[in-house]
């Protein structure tokens, strides 16, 4: 074992003809020793036997070429374009890029061998637009490249490739290494989950990703492979888990009193059979004895803040201290102004802790948090800095949780005695990422909108029919509502050429908007400014919010029923999503118009069309996934997984759910436990993972 774990932890830079740069360079992709490099695999594979001669193409089919540079250049006229010329020994043929023209001038070489995949087309000769490809490198002969059925493609970059570590390069590397070391691979699974998967070994799953003897076999190695990162994943989540269940008590809150049952007859709607069903399940996490845990997923406008009101009002009247956490200022204001609205008249005391308040303000703040006279803290990080501490904190809830990192929601719950956490999020999660991101979490759900809803009517429009667009929203301000116009920057930046905030505030108000009460609202302005503007709005005293993001979440103004998204083919599908919640608050209809400007890409469009199709936020969060890949769409790295190699969380659904089926079992089991133990400390994912799980505490339980 000891011989095997060398081996993975030895220095890249030991191996031959790797000096300096070399090393640099690995090391800014992650490889910093044999290990990480026999685990940098493949991006794609060649078929030798389905490639093609450049002589043997036809037009609209889907190929790949193996040809050697021999010309490029910028052709001028009336779209200038970079032509990129190769030739396979039968015929030429011509690659056209219509963007970025230096540097496809800069990266390519005269006399390199590439991969060329994509569409052909017939232009006076074989062509193809915007090819993916793959350097093989300046030699023809000799290489694994030539003799080889399946020719494995690795990830490069600019400067890997100037160091001559691109495909070929790389090949030339892990080739010698497997056979070196690949036999002594020892094995980091349970024999007993191999058997009944039917897993390849890890050294033979090693030797058939990197250089394949069959699809079959590259088939096979992948899965075992994808199985063994989402076991380790999924092993850290099992552990983590039972390990909070096997920690100190939790608070027993056994008191439901008066407060709440005056709140909710207070209030001028009904609670929804999601909200009664989800603060039952709360309630029964809080009169545990260990501590809650738990996460509620709402669409935007499903009502999260009154079921965080009443969990609230539980710790309170259990005679503890409760603590809700936002990302932004506005945010925390906004849920401060309503906890206040609603608190006070059963004399609850409320208070907001942010960055920008003066000393004494906060002094005056920390004294009544540390002595207990506010029950209720609303804050933003600032909840988590030195000399924030409570009286006797019960609750702990965060608002949109994926914009935290795992240790920040940590050092929250560290100002106090185990209390009971609550994640709150708007942003529905797929179930794929759920199990992983959420997955020691207990998930409530809120499906269900507050009667009177009505589905907000929207459509994308191109940048000429824009001013139809503020024609309708001009009648419908004359008429009493209220709209929201936002734009993706505060100002006019040299690298941009978005229409700004700032810029467009101050030309509306002299033209298309002349007479009308607008307001603008940014994220540089100080916290009075914007808590001016924004009660402003709210109190009807603005027809127009100008505004940025600053408004995607939190921001609650129920007459206020249209909005009109500048540069939309900018902005993210949940994102999106999330500005469009701030209509459709009330019983009017509601209008959200996304204005498109230049020429869309095939994703832009996708976003567009799936925002003008649905007010479903799980169905949008799922395209959205889709497009943009777990790790962008969530920020996997912020919550202290390993980042995947192989697995994919769309793709490989089903392997996540047997993968975490097995863990939570072997974790659960004490003996199985302190035999795995063996196996995962030699395992690649060790290094991840060896400080998160504590075997000798998993078998003690």
């Amino acid at each position: 074992m000891m011989q095997t774990d060398y081996f993975l932890k030895t220095p890249v830079e030991q191996l031959r003809n790797i000096g300096p740069q070399k090393t640099k360079a690995l090391e800014k992709v992650g490889i910093k020793t044999l290990g990480d490099l026999l685990y940098y695999f493949p991006r794609r594979y060649l078929d030798r036997s389905t490639i093609f001669k450049i002589n043997q193409l036809r037009a609209d089919i889907e190929a790949t070429v193996i040809a050697q540079v021999v010309n490029m250049g910028v052709k001028k006229g009336r779209r200038n374009r970079f032509l990129l010329i190769v030739y396979d020994g039968t015929a030429y043929m011509s690659c056209v890029w219509f963007s970025r023209l230096s540097y496809w001038q800069r990266i390519f070489h005269k006399g390199e061998w590439l991969a060329l995949s994509g569409k052909i087309g017939y232009f006076g000769g074989w062509q193809m637009v915007h090819p993916e490809f793959d350097r093989l490198g300046q030699a023809t002969g000799g290489d694994t490249f030539h003799t080889s059925k399946i020719i494995p493609l690795y990830p490069s970059n600019e400067q890997l490739n100037k160091l001559g570590l691109d495909s070929r390069g790389f090949r030339r590397l892990i080739g010698p290494l497997l056979k070196q070391k690949g036999d002594s691979l020892l094995e980091t699974m349970p024999g007993s989950l191999l058997n009944q998967y039917k897993l390849m070994p890890l050294a033979e799953s090693m030797n058939n990703i990197h250089f394949p003897e069959s699809f079959t076999r590259l088939h096979h190695a992948r899965r075992r492979l994808k199985f063994e990162e989402l076991f380790f994943m999924q092993l850290y989540i099992a552990s983590y888990k039972k390990h909070r269940q096997q920690s100190n008590a939790g608070i027993v809150f056994r008191k439901v009193g008066d407060l709440i049952r005056i709140l909710v007859e207070s209030l001028p709607f009904e609670l929804t059979r999601a909200q009664k069903t989800v603060l039952h399940e709360i309630h029964e996490d809080m009169k545990n004895h260990k501590p809650m845990n738990r996460l509620i997923q709402g669409d935007v406008g499903s009502g999260k803040t009154i079921v965080a009101v009443i969990s609230m009002l539980i710790a309170v009247e259990n005679g503890y201290q409760a603590a809700m956490m936002a990302p932004t200022e506005i945010l925390a204001e906004q849920h401060y102004f309503t906890l206040k609205k609603l608190l006070d008249r059963i004399d609850i005391h409320t208070v907001l802790l942010i960055g920008g308040q003066n000393q004494q303000t906060r002094n005056s703040l920390l004294a009544g948090i540390e002595s207990g006279e506010a029950h209720i803290v609303v804050g933003t990080h600032a909840l988590i800095q030195e000399g924030v501490a409570f009286h006797k904190l019960g609750l702990v809830i965060v608002d949109e949780q994926h914009r935290f990192g795992v240790l920040q929601r940590a050092v929250l719950r560290q100002k106090g005695l185990n209390p009971d956490v609550l994640v709150m999020t708007a942003t529905p999660i797929p179930r794929t990422l759920s199990m992983t991101i959420y997955g020691d979490l207990d998930v409530s759900v809120l499906d269900e909108m507050p009667a009177g809803r009505k589905p907000i009517k929207t459509r994308w429009i191109r940048e000429e029919q824009r001013v139809k667009v503020y024609r309708f929203l001009r009648d419908q301000v004359k008429s009493g509502a209220q709209a929201y116009i936002v734009f993706p920057l505060v100002e006019e930046t040299e690298k941009s050429d978005l229409k700004a905030a700032t810029d467009s505030f101050t030309a509306m108000q002299n033209t298309f908007f002349e007479g009308f009460r607008l307001g603008l609202l940014h994220g540089r302005m100080k916290s009075e400014e914007k808590e001016a503007v924004m009660g402003a709005f709210k109190q009807g005293d603005l027809d127009i919010l100008v505004s940025t993001t600053v408004i995607e979440v939190g921001v609650d103004v129920p007459n206020a029923t249209l909005m009109v998204v500048e540069h939309a083919e900018r902005f993210g599908l949940t994102q999106m999503h999330q500005l469009r919640g701030r209509v459709g608050r009330g019983s009017k209809q509601s209008y959200c118009y996304l204005v498109a400007y230049g020429t869309l890409t095939e994703e832009a469009e996708k976003r567009l069309q799936t925002m003008a199709r649905s007010n479903d936020g799980f169905k949008i969060a799922q395209v959205d996934l889709e497009i943009r890949g777990p790790g962008e769409f969530f920020g996997v790295r912020q919550s202290g997984f390993a980042e995947l190699k192989i697995a994919d969380l769309i793709k490989d659904v089903q392997v996540l759910k047997v993968a975490r089926e097995e863990a939570f079992t072997i974790i659960g089991d004490p003996q199985q436990c302190h035999r795995l133990k063996v196996l995962f400390q030699r395992s690649y994912f060790a290094r991840f993972y060896r400080d998160k799980i504590d075997f000798d505490l998993l078998t003690q339980g």
